[in-house]
């Protein structure tokens, strides 16, 4: 049986106020290409279908056409809930779509398997999906095998894993087994992934997995391998530039007779590439590097001693998909042990104040030659100004 191992889709996101809707479905489309050229017998989505657990009706159109075109190369397709879907309108979809596109979200049929069958038997496909321990400790008063209340994500994730061999045992056969949590040993995209951890009590040990033939999951947004029969294949398009560096793709997975034969990693398109570029404003905007880039969504870091006049609109200007800017200045005064506050404090004149101010805003960085004097100019009109009235 071959298996293509997807997840995190997040239909509806936006990416610095830009929508990918378009993006996605191009990605989506090359996916079911790939699915149809490699003969793919079962798509898996591992969570994280929509972005938000009230996604836009344009959202639910992408859904179902991405659905649709995947069960049309033949596939089965077998959809679990993440932490951004709302398990519950996923769910409801789920007995409005056609016969081979199963939509898994209720806790309580974790260890009833969907059954896909090959020449060599039987292959069992368990879905978990994301378990918020407060919401479905409902579910299992009893707590798990040791009597424990379900209180975190990795006692909840494994009492799950508990009832995913109870099923393997009730139906043999060869078993995968799809979840959507934050695992041992991977690394997150800062600020990307939401997170499902507190401290380090929640992040659920690779051994929690133990027992199926392959475990397909979803959650971080990066390509990871945690063993052979353990993996996140991560999202299928960049939705930060934290993310810029990691491939785009799904795992192609084949089971024989025996269980797991072989993973292949399998990419995709990337419709727009992310840089991210680093020097003085003018060295950015320079020709090569604009001839370079202006087709690409730009994160620009000029590293300019003092904030530049409009650096955004300059940067649009040479770079229509410039997204997001800042300012991070390559040499940086020591601004001294002194807090703003005693700055100010020992601050004489409103000249002294600006002063501690620039210096505060500008990592150590007061005013220049020319802001100095136009500093000047002005608190000198305004002494002017008040000895008038």
């Amino acid at each position: 049986m071959r298996i293509l191992h997807t997840s995190d889709w997040h239909i509806g996101r936006t990416f610095h106020g830009n929508s990918t809707m378009d993006a996605l479905a191009e990605v989506l489309g090359a996916l079911t290409e790939q699915v149809r050229r490699h003969d793919v017998d079962v798509v898996i989505v591992a969570g994280d279908v929509f972005d938000s657990a009230t996604p836009a009706a344009a959202a639910y159109t992408l859904l179902g056409d991405a659905l649709v075109s995947l069960h049309d190369t033949g596939a089965r397709v077998i959809v679990t809930s993440g932490n951004h879907d709302s398990a519950a309108r996923l769910g409801f979809q789920s007995r409005l779509l056609r016969d081979g596109i199963h939509v898994l979200t209720d806790p309580l049929a974790i260890g009833q398997p969907v059954t896909v069958d090959d020449a060599h038997g039987p292959v069992h496909f368990f879905g978990i999906p994301y378990l918020e321990p407060a919401i479905v400790r409902q579910h299992w008063p009893e707590g798990d095998s040791a009597g424990r209340q379900l209180r975190t994500q990795a006692q909840t994730m494994a009492h799950a894993m508990e009832l995913v061999r109870l099923g393997m045992r009730e139906h043999e056969g060869r078993s995968v087994a799809i979840a959507h949590c934050f695992a041992a040993g991977v690394d997150a995209t800062v600020g990307l992934e939401r997170e499902v951890r507190q401290g380090g009590l929640d992040v659920v040990p690779v051994s929690v997995f133990d027992g199926p033939d392959y475990v397909a999951l979803g959650h971080i947004h990066g390509r990871q391998e945690l063993s052979d029969r353990v993996r996140y294949a991560g999202a299928p398009l960049h939705y930060s530039f934290g993310e810029q560096h990691k491939p785009r793709g799904s795992w192609l997975v084949d089971l024989d007779a025996d269980g797991l034969a072989s993973v292949e990693w399998i990419e995709l398109p990337v419709p727009r590439r992310l840089v991210t570029l680093t020097g003085a404003l003018d060295e950015i905007l320079a020709p090569a590097m604009v001839a370079a880039h202006a087709d690409d969504w730009v994160c620009a870091i000029y590293t300019d001693a003092v904030p530049q006049t409009e650096p955004m609109r300059r940067l649009r200007e040479s770079f229509p998909f410039c997204a997001m800017v800042q300012l991070q200045p390559a040499v940086t005064t020591e601004a001294g042990e002194r807090s703003y506050a005693q700055r100010l404090r020992t601050a004489v004149t409103d000249a002294d104040r600006i002063e501690a101010f620039l210096e505060h805003v500008r990592a150590g960085n007061g005013a220049t030659d020319t802001e100095a004097a136009l500093i000047r100019s002005v608190l000198d009109e305004r002494v002017r100004a008040e000895a008038l009235v």
